[in-house]
């Protein structure tokens, strides 16, 4: 199974991206979109989003990042993934999946899955105005308001030319509500041959084993449950190895794959210290009055999964001060020395 780590708009970025992939088993990263509207955009602007571009467009624990697009002019974004081209992405992703309302007012995200000849000829311009060496894939919702055109997208995506396709398993309209409606998928893999991955409620290990034999994808994206276990992807790529070994008949890989609980992936004393580099990583770019605030949204995820994330987001919950999130940190880590 190989495991990709899902754009977050506003709290998955490249600090945090970092962060997730230094625990292993993340194989690919997709970066927050770039708003394209009506000129070809700096290159500083591209690097602001995703300065792994400066890395060989890798993270600094060297798994790959795709640079994501959003809008909805096919010239505008093919000359502006020609200039993203030139900083040698590893890959070039189109948004066809964002939710949000002002984005949708705005043309751009899910709402251009009313429109699947449009969604083609974006993605048929991109492919045109980037070197071939370069993947340019898409990420698509079920549709807006319903998914009675899931299947046109997932083919105008194919025939105009996309390496492979991202579906997060719901409709816009669905928001991020529960389920996600991962036999959609497997419906649309009967109608196009392009390589899918599949997206939407995978916050544990069963539910990314539930996913693939659902969907039949070997490719999984995971947002909000790698936020909130951050020793996810880790989890699964265990699992995956220890499966392997019990079908080679490798002794105590039984044991092993068993032991693999949904819960927790990774200890909290590796979570206090990651936490430490996100926090020096988000003091280097972030305005003091903001940095606590970031510092909570990745705490209030992570209290689903640890009691630990539940007792800090209350003690912080009216903290604001920089400086105390700084003294708080560095009694955690001391706390959880061995």
């Amino acid at each position: 199974m190989k495991l990709l780590l899902a754009p977050m708009e506003g709290l998955l970025d490249h600090t945090l991206r970092d962060m997730l992939t230094r625990l292993g088993g993340v194989d690919l990263c997709v970066s927050e979109f770039i708003r394209v509207t009506n000129t070809v955009l700096p290159r500083r602007a591209f690097i602001r989003v995703a300065p792994e571009l400066l890395n060989n467009s890798r993270t600094p624990a060297g798994v790959p990042v795709r640079v994501q697009l959003l809008g909805s002019d096919p010239i505008c974004l093919a000359d502006n993934a020609a200039a993203l081209a030139e900083l040698n992405p590893y890959g070039i992703d189109l948004n066809f999946g964002c939710p949000a309302k002002t984005v949708n007012q705005h043309r751009g995200g899910a709402v251009l899955l009313d429109e699947p000849e449009l969604v083609g000829q974006i993605v048929a311009a991109v492919r045109r105005a980037v070197p071939a060496h370069i993947p340019v894939s898409a990420k698509m919702r079920l549709g807006y308001n319903d998914d009675s055109r899931a299947e046109d997208c997932a083919q105008a995506i194919e025939a105009a030319g996309a390496s492979d396709l991202v579906v997060h398993a719901r409709t816009k309209a669905h928001g991020y509500r529960p389920p996600a409606y991962w036999d959609r998928i497997a419906d649309l893999r009967q109608h196009v041959r392009l390589p899918m991955v599949a997206n939407g409620e995978i916050w544990t290990v069963a539910d990314a084993l539930r996913c693939r034999e659902v969907t039949g994808c070997e490719r999984l994206m995971i947002g909000r449950g790698m936020v909130a276990d951050p020793g996810l992807a880790l989890a699964i790529a265990r699992h995956d190895a220890a499966v392997g070994k019990v079908l080679g008949g490798t002794a105590g890989a039984v044991a092993a794959a068993g032991s693999l609980a949904p819960g927790q992936s990774v200890a909290w004393s590796q979570i206090v210290g990651l936490m430490r580099l996100f926090w020096v990583g988000i003091s280097q770019r972030v305005a003091p009055r903001h940095r606590a605030g970031r510092l909570k949204q990745w705490l209030n995820y992570m209290r689903r999964v640890y009691p630990e994330a539940q007792q800090a987001f209350d003690q912080l919950r009216l903290v604001h001060d920089a400086k105390h999130i700084e003294t708080w940190l560095s009694q955690q880590s001391n706390a959880s020395a061995p």
